[in-house]
């Protein structure tokens, strides 16, 4: 009696089991691909990026770069159509080469040299070569009901407010946050470490690239992020813009972006603080600007 008891509770278990993962499949058939998955890791906020861009339509520009660049967000930006494939502990050769790979291009790609140092993550750029992205196997219930009500509870402010509460940002004073400690610790590091091998790699890499973008039409330039002052005169940083401004020496692919330095905080003397990122954006828009004005029309 007991034995038909368990064996009849281990088939009622297994046929719910069975009903549950056949609910999950045919629910990630309909909505897996559309409703984006929290991120729990660096690496998934990465493929949430990526999988943006290569599943919704191609933006009008696109940012690519490091955790430097990473800073920069999208809603800071006043032009529409801007994505931010910057990849926190990555290179902008990866961002590049994805963007590169794609069937259509953005009409600008803007390209952060601060760190070429790391090499291209060659995993991350087949997945999402060709139009292709990571897929979602099978709908994850507990996730994506938390992905659903973020997208309900936070849905992104309209654009009009958004740029009022920046209005609001730039109008306060500095911050005053000590950062002495870490701005130390990366100044020594930055003095010890010697980027000249791999950024000379990663720098003919993207020569290639950029010639590939603008002979399919795309404007591409380059951009240095401010780091600290005490930053920019360590080894690494001097040693890198003497490498980028070997290979591109002239000025149409360098896009001089100045923000008002003084004004210019970082948490750690590498990363823009929020305030100091949202000149950063306005810097560019306004050296993009003063291209867009300088270029005849065609």
């Amino acid at each position: 009696m007991r034995q038909d008891s368990a064996h009849f509770w281990m088939i009622k278990c297994a046929c719910v089991a069975a009903a549950l993962l056949l609910a999950c499949g045919l629910a990630t058939a309909r909505f897996g691909s559309a409703l984006q998955q929290p991120a729990v890791t660096t690496r998934d906020g990465s493929l949430i990026t990526l999988n943006r861009y290569v599943r919704e339509p191609t933006p009008d520009m696109v940012l690519v770069g490091s955790s430097v660049a990473w800073r920069l967000k999208e809603e800071y930006f006043s032009l529409p159509g801007v994505r931010n494939l910057a990849l926190a502990g990555g290179s902008p050769v990866t961002g590049l080469e994805i963007v590169a790979r794609q069937a259509r291009l953005p009409k600008v790609v803007l390209i952060e040299t601060n760190v070429l140092s790391r090499a291209p993550d060659s995993a991350l750029i087949e997945t999402f070569s060709n139009g292709a992205g990571a897929q979602t196997q099978l709908l994850r219930p507990v996730r994506t009901a938390i992905a659903a009500y973020e997208s309900w509870s936070h849905a992104a402010p309209s654009r009009e407010h958004a740029r009022a509460e920046q209005d609001r940002l730039l109008s306060r004073s500095p911050a005053t946050f000590d950062n002495r400690v870490y701005l130390d610790r990366a100044v020594d590091q930055m003095n010890g470490d010697d980027p000249t091998v791999p950024t000379r790699a990663n720098v003919a890499l993207l020569r290639t690239l950029i010639d590939e973008v603008q002979r399919r039409g795309t404007r591409a330039f380059l951009i240095h992020v401010p780091f600290a002052p005490e930053v920019e005169d360590s080894r690494f940083v001097r040693t890198t813009k003497e490498i980028v401004h070997e290979a591109f020496p002239g000025p149409a692919l360098r896009l001089t972006v100045n923000p008002p330095t003084r004004e210019l905080r970082w948490d750690d003397g590498i990363h823009l603080d929020e305030r100091s990122a949202l000149m950063v954006v306005r810097a560019i828009e306004s050296a993009l600007a003063g291209r867009a004005a300088a270029t005849p029309p065609r």
